[in-house]
């Protein structure tokens, strides 16, 4: 729960520095997905939209947070796209869901680099006050 706080905290101080506190798809973006759920092999429309989410927060987060490993490992904009398409899918299932009601799914989809730089920002801005944290120890091989 503590990384959840400073990540929340990091991230508001980087949408507010960047003038954007009042973007729809804020609140969101500090939603951290801990894991798929699979618990069944049926095919459930309601699972596909909640591994494409998860998909999306994916490639997001590892674009914005951990860019220099994205462009290690993989292309940069393989990553974005998936990202993208991810998004929109969930947007789509919203959007009917919801019966047209806008959700924040499509505003990442639609914006998904200006996301992947408020993160990066968050990183390299306000990461730093808290160099202690296990969360600056992750160490990838």
């Amino acid at each position: 729960m503590e990384l959840r706080r400073f990540f929340d905290r990091a991230v508001r101080a980087s949408f507010h520095d960047l003038a954007l506190q009042g973007d729809p798809a804020a609140p969101y973006l500090m939603e951290i997905q801990s894991a798929w759920q699979v618990d069944s092999p049926d095919f459930r429309p309601e699972h596909e939209v909640s591994v494409r989410r998860h998909i999306g927060d994916y490639t997001l987060f590892m674009t914005g947070i951990f860019p220099e490993r994205v462009r290690s490992m993989a292309s940069v904009s393989f990553y974005v796209s998936q990202g993208k398409q991810a998004y929109q899918f969930v947007s789509e299932h919203a959007r009917t869901e919801a019966r047209g009601t806008s959700t924040p799914y499509r505003r990442l989809a639609e914006r998904f680099e200006s996301y992947t730089r408020v993160l990066d920002y968050t990183r390299r801005v306000h990461f730093f006050s808290a160099p202690a944290h296990p969360f600056f120890r992750l160490q990838f091989d």
